[in-house]
């Protein structure tokens, strides 16, 4: 019986030395876990510290990279077009009123998504068609301009239903079916200039024959030319002879106007026509910018829901699409038909954008509807005859170089419009309310005001530009035409 008591006692002894053991190690595991958080609530500030400037550097460069990939392509995409079709328009501006409708059906909600297809999609896309990007030769004057104009056609199709599309989204809240079933017809439009190129494809097949037979006939021509001249040397030496005079004639033309073409980056900044133009793309351009730039604020300022500015942005999209396409192709029409120089056209949408700076400081009730049509399509028609008249003036040696030497007068104009202008005054006018916002049409009025006196005399460079270039577009362009 002793023995008994003495294992049970020694047994409770041992349960209570166990529990005491695993109290230390739960107290000592608890204050090691204490201890690791505390040192990782120590190290934390001093490691996000090291590598924020790594963050922001790799931001920074990424953004770099994504700019020049957007340089590179719009002036790869001019270039071809210049020398493939010679007078065909651009459909730039279009796609950002086409990206919101893709993240209101497809990423709604999801903007990590949204911004992993922004950064996969064009890539991949770029990787699939660079092997068919090259110059083709085409018959600008022949089948290949119907087919072009049908692309505008569809273009214009797109446009018009965006809009009702973007005003609908106004009035009525679309279910997701809805914006579903809206979204379809717009990737079907989006795909209908594949079927008119595969068109134009087997058109051309058809027409090869007839080519080579018409290039055989030339050939036989041109044989009994040279027959004919062997035996009548006298005759053809009289053409030849009026045809010297002639060419001596133009060639002294040509002279005249040598300095102006095939200019390099140097020799275009050395021109006042060089400076004349990158001046009225920073009264034009930069104000353009600055105006989309503010567009959130400026709503709110002026007591627009926030439907409302959204939408703004979609349809400055739209209306930076049909400055874009119309200018190039009312200039188009102006250059050939009347001979018009395309800076006189540029010289307009500077005064038109005058007006449209005016009526988005008034203030009045629905100003910003007019006035960001106004501004958007002059902005836009800029962007379309800016590099038309460089290649037209400098031409297309280094027309590059002097191309994006003459775009920076967007990001240029757009720093002194947004920050020293607009940022400036609204700045001014919310501390006189003591606090950081501003409300009522004083806080835009004066600067609006200032930039529509700058793009009115963006409007006097352009006709400067006008007036020393008409004897230019006369002798070269047109004769090009």
């Amino acid at each position: 019986m002793l023995y008994l008591c003495e294992n049970q006692c020694n047994k409770n002894k041992r349960m209570t030395y166990l529990k005491m053991i695993q109290s230390q190690s739960q107290r000592l595991n608890s204050s090691s876990k204490c201890n690791q958080q505390t040192r990782w609530n120590r190290i934390m500030p001093h490691l996000i510290f090291l590598l924020t400037p790594l963050f922001v550097l790799v931001l920074n460069f990424s953004i770099y990279l994504g700019l020049e990939y957007r340089v590179c392509c719009r002036y790869i995409y001019m270039l071809h077009v210049i020398l493939t079709f010679f007078d065909g328009q651009g459909f730039l501006g279009l796609s950002g009123a086409i990206l919101v409708e893709v993240y209101d059906v497809v990423c709604e909600g999801q903007p990590s998504a949204f911004l992993l297809v922004l950064a996969l999609l064009p890539t991949i896309v770029s990787l699939a068609i660079m092997g068919l990007v090259r110059i083709y030769e085409t018959n600008s004057m022949g089948d290949d301009k119907k087919h072009l104009n049908a692309v505008s056609a569809i273009a214009l199709i797109i446009v018009g239903y965006q809009m009702v599309i973007i005003i609908l989204n106004n009035i009525f809240t679309f279910p997701s079916w809805a914006s579903i079933s809206t979204f379809i017809p717009l990737l079907l439009l989006l795909a209908s200039p594949l079927g008119i190129a595969i068109k134009a494809e087997i058109e051309e097949s058809k027409r090869v024959p007839e080519t080579m037979a018409a290039e055989s006939n030339s050939l036989l021509e041109d044989t009994s030319d040279k027959i004919s001249a062997a035996e009548y040397p006298s005759e053809y030496e009289e053409l030849a002879s009026g045809d010297h005079e002639i060419q001596v004639k133009v060639s002294s033309d040509d002279e005249m106007l040598a300095k102006e073409e095939d200019l390099t980056v140097l020799q275009a900044m050395s021109t006042l026509n060089f400076w004349l133009l990158f001046i009225a793309m920073v009264c034009g351009m930069g104000s353009g910018l600055a105006t989309i730039n503010n567009m959130s604020q400026l709503g709110q300022s002026l007591g627009y829901k926030t439907v409302e500015i959204s939408s703004f942005v979609s349809l400055w999209s739209i209306w930076n699409f049909l400055g874009r396409f119309g200018a190039g192709y009312l200039s188009d029409v102006l250059l050939h038909s009347r001979g018009w120089p395309r800076p006189l056209l540029m010289a307009i949408t500077l005064a038109t954008m005058s007006a449209g700076h005016i009526i988005i400081g008034s203030g009045f009730s629905g100003n910003l509807y007019i006035g960001s049509f106004l501004v958007g399509i002059c902005y836009g028609s800029q962007w379309s005859l800016m590099p038309t008249i460089t290649s037209e003036i400098f031409g297309l040696g280094d027309m590059a170089t002097i191309f994006n030497t003459i775009a920076i007068a967007s990001p240029v104009g757009s720093y002194i419009f947004s920050v020293r202008v607009i940022g400036y005054i609204y700045d001014k006018e919310a501390a006189k309310e003591g606090g950081n916002s501003c409300s009522g049409t004083h806080c835009f009025m004066l600067s609006f005001m200032i930039m529509a006196f700058v793009a009115f005399f963006g409007f006097l460079v352009a006709m400067t530009l006008l007036f020393r270039t008409r004897r230019f577009y006369q002798l070269v362009v047109i004769r090009r035409l």
